[in-house]
């Protein structure tokens, strides 16, 4: 509900507003959305609220805009300090309009530093400049800022089963509302099902999630829009202050809602790499099990708000199809999702130095895959960070022989629970041990999931070569070093021909591209289905 006396009346203050800062020699740039105007000065922007009235915000009243700002301020200064300024209170008349001056407040506005539109991602991802430095950048900050995030207590109503399945309904019920045609009700009731069975079937996950601490005061919006690069800085803004629900959530809400975000302009290479990085810092494997869920909850909300905001559009007699695309578009990858998903295991094999961790995070962004390295979660088991340093002697300390089954172990079970989830995994490990290679073999067969090995090749020189850069540069997981490649060719389980049979056999000297990997795994990702990345910035 809204009260257009108050919006128009809002409109005229925020007119006159901008022609007091254009007198004072700025140009003034104006943006609306269905919540919100903004002005955009030289060096200060101002974000007002709207009157308006949702199922999912109340910011009708004055005092309800003056707290929302002030909760705007503190939330996003949790992730962009430097952006986020003040609360300030517009004074004078509606025809006269003053930014901090004494007098009784008529409105109120959160004051931010100003940026160019062009660093914002949502521009950016149209033009393809998006990179891998920023993706792996945006990963390390929001799991940073996951982990320090204040948690839910277990006796609240976040995350539980009920409350997501009450959000779900009444985002269902209004969408249904806002769609109207017969071919939409169609599609209503499909998801109607589908949630109900995933409600069902995830419930227990939900609960597990909840009682683990993973539901916490986060983001709540994070999509492109709300994502910029400025001075080599990814900065992440305007998180959800009007709706606790909205951003009491579990973490994977989060990353549910920049990779559908992603996938829905094709970026699927770059959700990929982002889901992988995050994972790998995050260690929240377990989070795999809902993030379908979200995915589509989310676009579904982005498509109610896209078609609120044509609704009010349309009311005022302008062009409301940007906006009606925006909400075919999210109800199209709605659609996708909800249908059975392909999947694959597939597992590298060869020494170190051979470039299995440069070949599977390349295939990453062209399966669509998540990636499990044995290098990271051997320190993990540990209490490690990925990059400390460890000895790595052959057959001692965390590498001897019951390490490395343990190790074994875990990436079997987290295999597992990837592919379970509905998605393709690839195993990061050396796999010299046939009884290793037999132990996923077998979990493929079990889960019915194709079965692939990618054995990465190089002549010795290369090898040693590469694990001497390697250590110096310091910047990967792996500690093994000249010593342990001579162990690994004097000890390896060279593949059998059974294994020879499902083996694709890659020579790593060359090097690596995008290209030369979409054609050495063109048998996989046929398999998969998958629309396959063009670039790291695909």
């Amino acid at each position: 509900m809204t009260n257009q006396d108050a919006l128009d009346n809002q409109r005229k203050l925020i007119r006159s507003l901008a022609s007091v800062l254009e007198k004072d020699g700025a140009q003034v740039q104006f943006f609306e959305t269905h919540i919100s105007w903004v002005l955009v000065a030289e060096r200060f922007a101002y974000k007002f609220k709207k009157a308006v009235h949702f199922d999912f915000l109340d910011f009708s009243t004055l005092e309800a805009r003056r707290f929302y700002c002030d909760e705007e301020l503190r939330l996003n200064r949790r992730l962009a300090p430097n952006l986020y300024l003040d609360v300030i209170a517009v004074t004078g008349s509606r025809e006269n309009p003053l930014i901090d001056a004494a007098g009784t407040p008529i409105e109120y506005a959160v004051r931010m530093r100003t940026f160019p539109q062009q660093a914002l991602w949502s521009h950016r991802i149209g033009t393809g400049i998006i990179t891998a430095k920023e993706i792996d950048a945006l990963a390390r900050k929001i799991a940073q800022f996951h982990g320090d995030a204040a948690v839910a207590s277990k006796d609240s109503a976040w995350g539980t089963p009920a409350a997501l399945q009450a959000t779900a309904d009444d985002n269902l019920e209004l969408l249904s509302s806002l769609l109207g045609a017969s071919d939409a009700e169609i599609f209503v009731r499909d998801i109607k099902s589908w949630q109900a069975v995933q409600q069902q079937n995830l419930g227990s996950a939900f609960e597990n999630r909840k009682a683990y601490g993973m539901v916490r005061e986060c983001h709540g919006d994070l999509h492109g829009g709300n994502i910029l690069t400025i001075n080599d800085r990814v900065e992440v803004f305007d998180c959800i202050e009007f709706n606790e629900g909205l951003r009491w959530i579990d973490v994977m809400n989060d990353i549910a809602f920049i990779t559908m975000d992603l996938q829905t302009q094709g970026k699927h290479g770059l959700a990929a790499r982002f889901l992988n990085r995050y994972l790998e810092i995050s260690g929240d494997y377990d989070g795999l099990a809902v993030l379908r869920y979200y995915q589509t909850q989310r676009a579904l909300v982005r498509c109610k708000v896209a078609l609120l905001r044509a609704r009010q559009l349309r009311a005022e007699a302008r062009d409301a199809a940007p906006h009606e695309a925006q909400a075919a578009r999210y109800l199209a990858f709605s659609a996708e999702s909800i249908k059975p998903a392909p999947a694959a295991l597939i597992i590298m094999h060869g020494y170190s130095g051979s470039g299995k961790s440069t070949f599977s995070e390349l295939l990453v962004e062209l399966a669509g895959a998540v990636r499990i390295r044995s290098d990271v979660e051997r320190k993990r088991m540990h209490g490690l960070a990925a990059t400390s340093r460890v000895e790595a002697a052959p057959d001692a300390g965390l590498y001897d022989a019951a390490a490395t089954q343990l190790t074994y172990g875990r990436l079997c079970i987290l295999a597992r629970h990837v592919i379970e989830s509905g998605l393709p995994v690839i195993v990061d490990a050396a796999f010299l041990k046939m009884e290793q290679r037999h132990l996923f073999e077998d979990l493929a067969h079990a889960l019915r999931a194709p079965f692939f090995i990618f054995e990465l090749r190089a002549a010795e020189a290369a090898l040693k070569q590469r694990i001497t850069v390697r250590a110096e540069q310091d910047r990967d997981p792996s500690d093994a070093g000249l010593q342990v490649l001579a162990h690994q060719i004097a000890h390896h389980d060279p593949l059998s021909d059974e294994e020879m049979k499902h083996t694709i056999a890659v020579d790593s000297e060359p090097g690596m591209d995008m290209e030369t990997v979409r054609k050495i795994a063109d048998p996989v990702l046929r398999v998969l289905r998958y629309v396959p990345a063009h670039s790291h910035s695909s």
